[in-house]
């Protein structure tokens, strides 16, 4: 079984060392610089990860170009702010490999003040209430931690390259008749400033991107035969 980790990164380098040790021993890191200007993208060479470089700014885009990048038959996407461990990655990976699962989510369960703020949190629900029109899914949260197989992840055709991208990945499993499960995991308060829903600003830019995700009309006769 062969596995890696796509890290979007956007001026990270305080948090790197701690994620790029967490990452399961034989997996590879894959950390897609987004143009950051503290030394992250050296940084995580440095520590042994592979590292691509993303021009064009956006969460969706970073993730994407490090799903392109991979090779293995599993990828796993988390955050590289600290926020969350990749070493409990293999949990939700055994999900998937046994068949249980197309698509595991990691539903955030926060250790500490801080850890997610009440606009962020608020955004989530109301996203999650909005999934579960759309597609049924009964999902508590959209986290960033999951995993899945590449080569289905690959078929998708995920177009969003902003925020939106999470939530299109879930939207288009669904429609694609994918079994998608939570499992819960710890959320730990970030290091440094979060660059998507550390203000409310941030927070609502981002439920508008997913908002238009939300108003892709399901395929007709999609879904898995």
């Amino acid at each position: 079984m062969t596995v890696d980790v796509v890290l979007p990164c956007l001026d990270e380098a305080e948090a790197l060392p701690w994620v790029l040790a967490r990452i399961p021993p034989g997996w590879r890191a894959i950390v897609v610089d987004n143009g950051s200007t503290d030394g992250s993208a050296a940084l995580a060479a440095e520590l042994g990860a592979t590292v691509v470089h993303e021009p064009r700014r956006g969460f969706g885009a970073a993730c994407h170009a490090g799903l392109l990048a991979s090779e293995a038959e599993f990828v796993c996407f988390c955050d590289c702010d600290a926020s969350l461990d990749p070493g409990l990655l293999p949990g939700l990976v055994r999900r998937v490999a046994d068949g249980s699962a197309d698509l595991v989510l990691g539903r955030r369960r926060p250790t500490g003040a801080g850890a997610w703020p009440a606009h962020a949190r608020a955004g989530n629900l109301a996203l999650s209430w909005l999934l579960r029109r759309r597609t049924g899914l009964r999902l508590r949260d959209l986290g960033p931690l999951r995993a899945a197989r590449r080569e289905e992840l690959l078929a998708l055709g995920l177009s969003d390259r902003r925020s939106g991208y999470p939530l299109q990945m879930v939207v288009r499993a669904a429609d694609a008749g994918w079994r998608v499960e939570e499992a819960d995991v710890p959320y730990r308060p970030r290091t440094g400033r979060s660059k998507v829903t550390g203000t409310w600003k941030g927070t609502w830019q981002a439920v508008h991107d997913m908002r238009r995700v939300l108003d892709e009309p399901a395929p007709v006769g999609g879904g898995r035969p």
